[in-house]
This record gives C-alpha cells, sequence and structure tokens, in this order.
C-alpha cells in the first residue's frame, strides 16, 4: 500500500539504506575516486560491484566494514552515514559547503592539507585538530585543500600565536596557503 506521499509524487521515499549508500557515494566522490579506483586501492577488499551495491542502497554495509571504508577513506566513520533528520537532532539543513558562511568570503586563504601532513611538532598538531574538527562540521573531505573563513581565521590565527592579519603570513612561512 502507498503512503500518501508515494502516491502524491509517485516515488517512494528514501529508505535509510538509501541514505547510507548516497553519503557512500558522495564521500567516494569528494576523494575523486572511482569504483574501480576503491576496489583497487584496498587490494581488492572493496569490489567495485558490491560498493556500487550499498551505493545504491540495494545492499546493507556491516559496522566493521563501514568503519574499514571509513579508515579507507580517511574520514570519521560517523561522516558515512546520513544525518538525521528527526526534530531532536537539528533541523535537518544540509551544512553550508559554499566557503561563504554568514561573514563573507575570506581573502584568500586555502590551506594546503597534503603540505600540513608532512609538518611536525605541537603547532602542526594544533593546526591538524582544528582543521580536522573543520572538515567534520562541513563534511568536506577532499583531503587535498581546504578554504578558510574568516570566523576559522581568527582561530588560526590563536593558535599561530599571531593577529588576524599575520596568521595568512604566517600561513604562508610554513608553505600552507595556497591562495597566494
Amino acid at each position: 500500500m502507498l503512503s500518501e506521499t508515494e502516491a502524491s509524487t509517485g516515488e517512494a521515499p528514501l529508505t535509510y539504506g538509501r541514505k547510507v549508500g548516497e553519503r557512500l557515494r558522495a564521500i567516494r566522490r569528494q576523494k575523486r575516486l572511482s569504483l574501480q579506483d576503491v576496489e583497487a586501492g584496498s587490494s581488492q577488499e572493496f569490489k567495485a560491484s558490491v560498493l556500487g551495491a550499498y551505493e545504491r542502497g540495494e545492499r546493507a554495509i556491516s559496522v566493521p566494514r563501514l568503519q574499514r571504508l571509513a579508515r579507507f577513506y580517511s574520514v570519521p566513520v560517523d561522516q558515512l552515514l546520513p544525518r538525521d533528520e528527526g526534530p531532536d537532532f537539528g533541523d535537518g539543513a544540509p551544512p553550508d559547503t559554499t566557503g561563504r558562511g554568514t561573514s563573507g568570503p575570506v581573502s584568500s586563504v586555502t590551506i594546503d592539507l597534503t603540505r600540513l601532513e608532512s609538518l611536525s611538532g605541537p603547532e602542526a598538531d594544533m593546526l591538524s585538530r582544528y582543521l580536522t574538527m573543520i572538515q567534520v562540521q562541513r563534511q568536506d573531505f577532499n583531503g587535498r585543500v581546504l578554504t578558510i573563513r574568516r570566523d576559522d581565521l581568527r582561530a588560526l590565527a590563536c593558535i599561530l600565536g599571531t593577529g588576524v592579519d599575520g596568521a595568512a603570513p604566517r600561513l604562508d612561512d610554513l608553505g600552507l596557503n595556497v591562495g597566494h
């Protein structure tokens, strides 16, 4: 029997499995990987056909396998799950991934995340933890670069021990600002 929504739209609502599949596909595409790339890169652990079935919601993924896939993608496991749209968990609105936020664009501060991985020391560790938090909030896991917003730049300035105006030059000194 069709629900009222199904009858009026002609479409079935997305099941949770389909929503999980959409998240899996979105993360894989952010990583710029094909299904075949994942199969090859995982030493055949994640077969392209099986991963495709997960992404289409045709097959359920176990929690241990979901954890291994998250590790392969280098993302927190909860990022492979859809956001809960229930009334107790926020408004269900998608995150702002435009880079603009509410305070307007930042003047060209883009962090080279691959370069950051090669740095060591307490400052690099704090930067890495903070930038990972930003990626989780934005659900942005391309892993190569991260554009910094004005509010983020203030926090980075504190981590770097500079004023806001000195943050971009300090990031330049570290070889992390690819926005210039």
